[in-house]
C-alpha cells in the first residue's frame, strides 16, 4: 500500500471516530442521557412551574419565586434555593443532597420522602412543610426549627432507610 493512500485510509478512519464520538456524547452512552447542564433561575418568578423528575444537578434558583411548583422526584443534588419562596411546592421524592436552602420559605411545602442530606438549610423556614419519611441526614438547621420538625416528624426515607427522626436528632 503507498504511503499516500494509507494517510488516506487514516484519515477516513479518524473522521469515522471522530463522528461516532460526537453521536455517543449527544444521544448519551449505552442509553444514558447525557450530563445535565446546570441551569440558571435566579430571581425568576416561576410559580406554579413543572420541573418533575428532571435532572437539575447544580442549578441555581436563588430568589426565585417558585410557589407551588412541582419538583417531586427531581435531581436536585448540589441546587441553590438561596432565599428562594417554595412555600407549597412539592419536593416528593426529590433529591436534595447539598442543596443550599440558606433563607428559603418551605412554608407548606411537600418534602415527603425527600432526601436532603447535607444541605444547608440555616434561616430556612419549615413552617407547616410535611417532611414523611425525609431524611435530614448531616443538615444544617436552626434549632427552633429543628425543634418544629420533631413536632411531626414521622416515618422511614424509602432510598437511605433512615428514619426521619433520628436523622433530626429528635428526643
Amino acid at each position: 500500500m503507498s504511503k499516500l493512500r494509507y494517510q488516506m485510509c487514516v484519515s477516513i478512519l479518524n473522521l469515522l471516530l471522530w463522528v461516532v464520538i460526537c453521536i455517543t456524547v449527544s444521544l448519551g452512552f449505552a442509553g444514558f442521557a447525557p450530563e445535565a447542564l446546570a441551569l440558571d433561575y435566579n430571581k425568576e418568578s416561576l410559580i406554579e412551574a413543572g420541573f418533575s423528575g428532571r435532572d437539575l444537578t447544580d442549578s441555581s434558583f436563588s430568589h426565585a419565586n417558585l410557589r407551588s411548583s412541582n419538583f417531586s422526584n427531581a435531581n436536585l443534588s448540589g441546587v441553590s434555593f438561596f432565599a428562594a419562596n417554595l412555600e407549597s411546592a412539592d419536593l416528593e421524592g426529590a433529591n436534595l443532597t447539598n442543596a443550599t436552602l440558606d433563607s428559603a420559605r418551605l412554608i407548606k411545602a411537600n418534602l415527603t420522602n425527600a432526601v436532603l442530606e447535607g444541605a444547608f438549610a440555616a434561616n430556612a423556614k419549615f413552617d407547616g412543610a410535611i417532611i414523611d419519611g425525609a431524611d435530614f441526614t448531616d443538615v444544617l438547621l436552626r434549632r427552633d426549627e429543628q425543634d418544629k420538625l420533631c413536632k411531626v416528624a414521622k416515618g422511614t426515607n424509602p432510598t437511605t432507610g433512615r428514619d426521619t427522626r433520628d436523622t433530626l436528632f429528635c428526643p
